[in-house]
């Protein structure tokens, strides 16, 4: 045998049968004069599970263009989150 000989494998693959479309939604959170910057990111490692340093991210975004998109996914899996985060004082919307 050769090196660098190459050998033909049998790959046997998996065709999906059934496309399905799954509807995705943004969770935006909205910047405003009133939340401080920590209590933002505390709220979306509490509520999104963001880490750290996403939360810092998105809050950044929040602050300099006014909105960000949090979180994608569906819309039943968004609406618990955007409602807990308006609750704590916050404007977000599932769009």
């Amino acid at each position: 045998m050769r090196p660098f000989e190459q050998f033909e494998e049998d790959v046997q693959v998996e065709v999906l049968d059934e496309v399905i479309d799954v509807e995705q939604y943004d969770l935006v959170v909205f910047n405003d004069d009133v939340n401080t910057f920590d209590y933002v990111i505390e709220t979306l490692i509490e509520v999104c599970g963001h880490t750290p340093e996403q939360a810092e991210q998105c809050t950044l975004l929040i602050h300099y263009k006014g909105k960000c998109s949090v979180k994608k996914g569906s819309f039943d899996e968004l609406a618990p989150m955007r409602n807990d985060i308006c609750r704590r004082g916050i404007a977000a919307e599932v769009m």
